[in-house]
């Protein structure tokens, strides 16, 4: 009997377009007051995805994460995304 393939599930940045494994990218979720970070990638409700806080300024200045989650995402939510994903792409660095 052969083996049975599971194939990893794919996800694409709304920054620059790139495809990647779901675990790989940085998921961030609408919710009822804005956009928030999802470091487990296991929130309910609708979410986007980038590979770096690059792309999330990317996404920032055309607006391609609001059409994603559907909802207004204001500037502070912006700067607050941005801080999270840069504290997970740099973890042995500290806040300042």
């Amino acid at each position: 009997m052969p083996e049975q393939q599971t194939t990893k599930r794919q996800r694409t940045c709304i920054g620059c377009g790139l495809t990647q494994a779901k675990g790989r990218l940085a998921r961030i979720v609408r919710t009822d007051g804005g956009a928030v970070f999802d470091p487990t990638g296991r929130m309910a409700g609708r979410g986007a995805y980038v590979c770096s806080s690059t792309c999330l300024a990317q996404a920032s200045k055309t607006r391609k994460l609001e059409r994603a989650l559907r909802c207004k995402v204001t500037d502070q939510d912006y700067e607050r995304l941005g801080r999270e994903i840069a504290l997970v792409e740099a973890p042995g660095k500290n806040e300042e």
